[in-house]
């Protein structure tokens, strides 16, 4: 048992990122059978589609699961208040001040914890009494930290700063990986991009295939006018560089970018026009597998390296 373990009653300190179009309640479910903490990702749902996969959820696994939720989504007091009626009691926020309701949901008996990347959000989310911390590093996938400091400079200086538990993400998607983070100072990892080239994933299958084909290089974070997001280069990827050699405003990338961009790569599989939104570590990844699987094969390699490095004599 570590502080992870024991703050959210699982087997194993791994928990799946709570990825828009990719963490329903399938997702979830596997990863919380299979030992970690799914997440449900409230950020791609509507009110009553997250009360659904809730539901679902319930009834697909006997463990703990939490509801991932980006603050700054509209219906945000409706989505909080689904959670507290389907007596959810873990609950992930990002994207906004953790003040607004940490508070809140503990007096409801939830257990809080807020991504951030840097030390000095960090300080501010344990000020604001949340019960352990997501520190995301700029290899991650998806939203980010316009900061750009990556997962091995920024655990330990987090670490440095906090008292309470601490989760690493970003780039984390093997046992070697999940080792090396926690001797910088993580007690757990959150991994995405790995789950979401799980056969769970609720993202489309062309998505997932291209995930797999990933290479070193292949992804950029970029629009960081509006919100850094890291995204694989595709037809949509060049039109914004193309657009930012014209010196735009964030308006014209706004324009741009439209509605449901994301939705449509990610879920619909358009790998042409859609925001396909993926780590740098998908260039490790090769192969799309089931979670139970995904997670034994990273706990077997964590303690095989674990033993293997204590042989070492320097």
């Amino acid at each position: 048992m570590n502080k992870i373990t024991n703050l959210f009653n699982i087997q194993y300190p791994i928990i799946q990122g709570g990825m828009i179009w990719n963490s329903g309640y399938k997702l979830a479910s596997a990863v919380s059978n299979a030992g970690g903490l799914g997440l449900i990702g409230a950020g791609s749902m509507y009110p009553e589609v997250l009360r659904e996969h809730i539901q679902k959820c319930k009834k697909a696994t006997d463990k703990p699961f939490g509801v991932n939720v980006p603050m700054l989504y509209p219906n945000i007091e409706e989505i909080i208040n689904i959670i507290i009626e389907e007596g959810v009691k873990i609950v992930f926020t990002s994207a906004g001040n953790p003040k607004t309701y940490t508070a809140f949901l503990k007096e409801k008996g939830i257990t809080v914890v807020h991504v951030v990347s840097s030390s000095k959000f960090a300080l501010k989310a344990q000020e604001a009494g949340v019960d352990a911390i997501v520190a995301e590093g700029f290899e991650a996938g998806g939203h980010n930290g316009r900061e750009e400091t990556t997962t091995f400079t920024l655990i330990p200086m987090v670490k440095r700063n906090i008292t309470i538990p601490l989760i690493a993400a970003g780039g984390i998607a093997t046992g070697k990986g999940m080792l090396a983070a926690m001797v910088l100072g993580a007690d757990g990892v959150q991994m995405g991009s790995r789950f979401a080239a799980s056969v769970e994933s609720s993202s489309h299958d062309d998505f997932k295939k291209t995930i797999v084909k990933v290479q070193e290089g292949d992804t950029q974070l970029t629009l960081k006018e509006l919100a850094p997001v890291r995204l694989i280069k595709n037809k949509f990827y060049n039109d914004i560089q193309e657009l930012y050699a014209h010196c735009p405003q964030p308006e014209d990338l706004k324009r741009l970018l439209g509605r449901a961009r994301a939705k449509r790569g990610m879920f619909e599989g358009d790998l042409v026009e859609g925001e396909l939104e993926i780590g740098q570590i998908a260039g490790l990844i090769d192969d799309i597998k089931p979670v139970a699987q995904i997670v034994a094969e990273i706990i077997t390699e964590y303690h095989q390296v674990k033993s293997a490095l204590a042989q070492h004599n320097f």
